[in-house]
């Protein structure tokens, strides 16, 4: 493992990378940069981070200064890791090692999986529980630090953060793999060497593939399910940022489009939740309970969407809208801004032979990903169905009319490569964080519960005439 020296005059940030929502630090920015330079000039490395590869950097205060010739001081150096195994191997010197070294050849890990696979046909159960062991006893190997110098074992860190029972009952034991990303072999590796840890990032590398939907040097948070437990238990004893989600929000005005006795119709800005958040409470439901007491929100949009969201003054208004929902009879529009196709457009894969914008139906079906929510994830296989028509109306602006209304959909349709492959501008999930999420909810269609009249109300943001070309 190297220590890498950063010499640069940039100063450190307060308090460590909360890493699970966090903007990186121009030190880790400059880090990354060194990374990506190494990973171009080995082509071993590059050929299989090319196909999709966390890597994350880690900076840290070195007990010996220096000048480089142009006089920068190297008062910190950077820690540089991979999620997994790169090119087939966890023992690349540039890189810090892993945790626990389960490949080497001749190590319990690696001999006990050759027993089972030789049992494995003679007696399916038995090598079901023989591998069920051997994972539980890599589990107990992987020996975490604290920034106190304590340490525990992967079982006990995760049995105590789901303490609860009905929790634990759900979480008994860490999935596979847990322990081997970036950020905890980062922080153990600091911890062996006694460097106290400043900033910490991760970016993507190479090609966004059909489960994971990242796009190429963008930088992304620690995944929640695996990492939280982990690094909710390394972090102790540092001075770690606040989350930016406790914090609170804008409170922003909820203007009203449309209104009668018995409905209320909003254009919900981006950045205001529909409903109150697990920290956050102002949403356009408290809003308009407190406006119209006994109010209910009749469907959702995301934090980050704009748009029409319709609110029924009672109960008994709900209802029946809520049938027409339940039974695809309400129809709604959506604007979207893609990200630049980077010479998509030259293959006229957005244009038709006769010159027109192309139209579609995209069809893939979503789950959850229960180990890095709120992401959702395409599944062929388990997924529930999902289904959106879109019709071009630039090479950069789209109309989407969905058909089902699943978490993400939309924005997982737009960037996964067999929907249109291209994400939304300002999806920090699934495409590039930057300014807001250019998706809004423009036009809705339904019939009055009350008195069954067919209601078309519109949004115009003015945001959007520019993409109007």
């Amino acid at each position: 493992m190297m220590i890498h020296p950063l010499y640069t005059e940039l100063n450190g940030p307060e308090r460590f990378t909360y890493p699970f929502c966090y903007e990186p630090h121009p030190l880790c920015q400059l880090a990354a940069q060194e990374v990506q330079q190494f990973i171009t000039s080995h082509p071993d490395i590059k050929a299989d981070a090319d196909r999709g590869k966390m890597f994350g950097v880690l900076v840290v205060e070195t007990k010996e200064g220096g000048d480089d010739a142009g006089g920068a001081t190297s008062r910190y150096g950077f820690l540089a890791a991979y999620s997994g195994l790169l090119a087939g191997r966890n023992d690349w010197d540039y890189f810090v090692p892993p945790v626990y070294d389960a490949q080497q050849p001749e190590g319990y890990f690696k001999q006990q999986e050759h027993v089972i696979s030789l049992t494995s046909h003679l007696s399916p159960l038995t090598s079901k529980k023989m591998s069920q062991d051997l994972q539980l006893w890599l589990f107990h190997q992987y020996q975490l630090l604290n920034a106190r110098g304590e340490t525990k074992d992967l079982v006990d860190i995760w049995q105590s953060y789901y303490s609860r029972p009905k929790l634990l009952r759900r979480f008994p034991l860490p999935p596979g793999g847990t322990g081997d990303c970036c950020a905890p072999k980062l922080l153990q590796s600091a911890y062996r060497r006694g460097l106290k840890p400043v900033c910490m990032a991760e970016f993507w590398w190479g090609a966004t593939t059909k489960t994971e939907l990242r796009q190429h040097l963008n930088y992304y948070p620690a995944c929640r399910g695996k990492c939280k437990p982990i690094l909710t238990w390394m972090m102790q004893g540092l001075d770690v940022d606040p989350d930016p989600e406790s914090l609170g929000f804008e409170r922003l005005e909820i203007p009203v489009v449309y209104e009668d006795e018995w409905l209320v119709v909003v254009n919900k800005p981006s950045g205001v939740l529909s409903m109150p958040g697990r920290i956050e409470q102002y949403s356009v439901e408290t809003v308009m309970q407190q406006r119209y007491p006994g109010s209910v929100i009749a469907h959702r949009l995301d934090m980050g969407t704009s748009g029409l969201l319709i609110v029924c003054k009672s109960k008994d208004v709900y209802r029946p809208l809520q049938e027409q929902f339940v039974k695809h009879q309400v129809r709604k529009k959506y604007l979207a801004v893609l990200e630049d196709g980077r010479g998509l457009m030259a293959d006229g894969r957005w244009k038709m032979d006769d010159g027109r914008w192309k139209m579609g139906t995209i069809s893939l079906p979503l789950r959850p990903d229960p180990m890095n929510r709120p992401r959702q994830v395409v599944d062929m296989e388990h997924g529930k169905r999902a289904v959106t028509d879109y019709e071009m109306l630039t090479d950069r602006l789209v109309a989407l009319y969905p058909q089902t209304g699943r978490t993400h959909q939309l924005r997982i349709h737009c960037a996964h490569p067999d929907g249109l492959g291209r994400p939304i501008v300002g999806d920090e999930l699934y495409g590039t964080k930057g300014g807001r999420l250019m998706l809004h909810a423009a036009e809705i269609w339904f019939t009055h519960p009350v008195n069954g009249m067919p209601m078309h109300l519109v949004a115009e943001d003015g945001l959007w005439s520019k993409y109007k070309m």
